[in-house]
């Protein structure tokens, strides 16, 4: 059972030529995460707020858990659409201690029981009387949150929810923020340009650019398998090199710089010009490697270094692979170093976008 549906929506704002979001279709399972991923102006924010009713679409239809609450012929209100929203700011009341901002709106008789549940679902119990200025970034995140859930909505939409929080704490809060999404069994709608976010909290990400979805996929799926440059480059680092297929219809490609095993060609054809994304993780350091290149720069990060290799290509200049080396190695800049190419974090697209 899908909890959304959105079918070729489209939303035009008035004084602007293009639209916001064109023909957007779009099923979420019940209970699932879904990430709307994509760079500023993209559409993803304004798909968020169609689906909370703060926006009306041109054209298409939203239904959620089976009931239609946008089309040419229906409207429903936000406040009746069974959404629970948790904002870029938490949007918390200063005045309001966490037992009420949580249970704020909530009149139902079993108000002080389900606001005491959703608190110890997001380990917040025993903060009933504490303010909002007397919270970490993390908990007045988690007390949103708990705010969001009390009324057990259909759908809980989250704009940006960790764009407040240093780096540790973010960490942190995508593993704390998934786990409370799951255990309430709600189902939800992220809207986000950080691709780690992404990769790391959702079931599913939608990429989107000016408006259009470009991929749907799992975080697997879009990370190894980008179906295009643009998702290639804005999913993670990825090297983008020309190519061709195989004249077998094999899964090898000839580039500038040989062959390139790949084990993801979309069906392409036999002889097929094609674009093949190398991810910098699918270069690996052997000293039997067929592709050996200079060490231009590098930069150690703690987790990889990440190094700049200069490759001579077939036609005699220079390209510039970006590698992702254990942090172990002792790479000098100049140092000569051959790799292997991992086949299975190389993906192949067409030429065009």
């Amino acid at each position: 059972m899908y909890d959304i549906e959105l079918k070729r929506i489209t939303k035009t704002y008035l004084g602007t030529d293009e639209p916001a979001v064109k023909n957007l279709s779009l099923n979420v399972e019940k209970g699932s995460i879904v990430t709307l991923l994509g760079p500023s102006g993209c559409g993803k924010s304004t798909t968020l707020r169609l689906l909370a009713g703060f926006e009306r679409a041109n054209a298409g239809s939203i239904a959620l858990a089976g009931k239609v609450v946008s089309d040419e012929n229906t409207w429903i209100p936000p406040e009746k659409r069974g959404i629970g929203m948790v904002f870029q700011d938490y949007a918390l009341f200063p005045h309001l201690n966490v037992f009420d901002n949580v249970g704020f709106g909530y009149k139902a008789k079993d108000r002080r029981a389900r606001v005491m549940e959703v608190l110890e679902l997001v380990n917040l119990k025993g903060y009933e009387k504490r303010y909002p200025y007397e919270l970490s970034g993390g908990q007045q995140q988690r007390v949103a949150l708990a705010r969001a859930l009390t009324r057990r909505p259909v759908v809980v939409l989250l704009d940006e929810p960790f764009s407040n929080l240093d780096a540790d704490l973010r960490v942190t809060m995508r593993v704390e923020v998934k786990r409370i999404i799951k255990e309430a069994g709600a189902t939800a709608i992220f809207v986000s340009h950080d691709q780690k976010d992404a990769l790391a909290i959702s079931d599913k990400i939608v990429v989107m650019k000016e408006g259009v979805v470009q991929q749907i996929g799992s975080p697997r799926e879009i990370y190894q398998y980008p179906q295009n440059r643009f998702v290639a480059g804005f999913v993670g680092q990825s090297n983008i090199l020309k190519g061709q297929i195989s004249q077998d219809g094999t899964s090898v490609i000839t580039t500038a710089l040989g062959t390139v095993p790949c084990n993801h060609t979309h069906c392409m054809c036999a002889g097929e010009e094609v674009c093949i994304s190398i991810r910098p993780d699918s270069l690996e350091m052997d000293t039997k490697g067929h592709i050996r290149g200079r060490v231009k720069e590098f930069t150690y990060t703690g987790e990889v270094i990440d190094a700049v290799i200069g490759i001579e290509a077939s036609s005699g200049e220079e390209q510039s692979l970006l590698v992702h080396i254990h942090p172990d190695e002792d790479i000098r800049v100049g140092d000569t170093i051959s790799f292997k190419i991992l086949p299975n974090f190389v993906a192949v697209v067409k030429s065009e976008e």
